[in-house]
């Protein structure tokens, strides 16, 4: 308990998704001084704001989560300031709390950070084996840097920095917007509103036989909680669920949850992103005790259940 009670720790990004199941997962442990700065208080691309938010929370523990992100639209749609917006933030704020005494800097990666194409399982030690899938590369090159820098203060300075790789999320409370949502919102989203127009099909991006893993977002937050009070290492560390799953299986198993009975019409003209995305997940295992919990197909039965509910329809 002491970990928890003694530090002072700032979440970058903790107003967010799976921020808020990061600070959920800390205040669960009996952490007692939490600090989330907000961006319209804290532009964390500016270094005097990075400072000031510094003197304010005086934190002994950073976990920085704070990114620029959205699927494959956005990606394609704004790769400069993805990869510039990202960079800037973590780089500065990496090196500023190095000068400022920050005991412990806890990096949330991203699994679009692997190469095109990894071998399934995704292994840490493949990170560097290829270039990123092309649509997302300026996003996960610009977080993949800061496991180079993480690397590159432990080992001239001593510092304290870890790295983590989480999949792909999902949960209650997730972005819904078609502009910028992932996957599973987005398919969801598209689902409900052509059930409840009376469409008789629906039209989804790619193929469908692209694979991805998904991790329920509770159980991500119990992964970088552990992770921060018993992860001390330079190596990365991938956070996921070890099961894949196809977009194709992805998505009649959303039709089937959101009771949609029409068509689905494949898209081939859009882009699949990564052919496959699945993690070998034993390193967190072994080195803090993080196994998911959360069961697929339950886990997106919640988030149908809740997603109904905001839109005032009945489970």
């Amino acid at each position: 308990m002491s970990f928890w009670t003694e530090n002072q720790f700032v979440v970058t990004g903790g107003a967010g998704f799976f921020g808020r199941a990061v600070v959920r997962a800390l205040e669960q442990r009996g952490a007692v001084n939490v600090f989330v700065p907000r961006k319209a208080e804290y532009d964390l691309r500016d270094r005097d704001q990075i400072l000031r938010l510094l003197d304010d929370a005086r934190p002994s523990v950073i976990i920085h989560m704070a990114a620029v992100v959205g699927g494959i639209g956005a990606n394609r749609a704004h790769p400069a300031s993805f990869f510039y917006d990202n960079l800037m933030m973590g780089t500065q704020l990496m090196h500023e709390a190095w000068l400022a005494g920050v005991k412990k800097f806890v990096t949330i990666g991203t699994v679009c950070a692997y190469p095109k194409f990894t071998p399934v399982p995704f292994h840490e030690e493949s990170l560097w084996d290829g270039y990123p899938e092309e649509t997302n590369a300026p996003y996960g090159l610009a977080k993949k840097m800061l496991l180079v820098q993480g690397q590159a203060y432990r080992q001239e300075y001593g510092f304290n920095s870890i790295y983590l790789l989480p999949t792909n999320l999902y949960g209650v409370g997730d972005n819904f917007d078609l502009e910028t949502s992932h996957v599973i919102p987005a398919l969801i989203r598209k689902f409900v509103e052509a059930k409840t127009r009376g469409d008789k099909q629906v039209v989804a991006w790619g193929t469908g036989s692209p694979t991805r893993e998904f991790l329920y977002v509770d159980d991500a937050g119990e992964g970088v909680a552990l992770a921060t009070e018993r992860y001390d290492g330079d190596e990365p560390v991938n956070l996921g669920s070890g099961q894949e799953v196809s977009i194709r299986q992805l998505t009649e198993l959303v039709a089937e949850l959101v009771g949609f009975d029409g068509e689905v019409v494949w898209d081939s003209s859009k882009p699949d992103g990564q052919p496959r995305r699945a993690l070998d997940t034993s390193r967190a295992e072994q080195l803090f005790g993080f196994k998911a919990k959360t069961p697929f197909r339950e886990g997106l039965k919640n988030v149908v259940e809740w997603y109904l509910q905001q839109q005032g329809q009945l489970v």
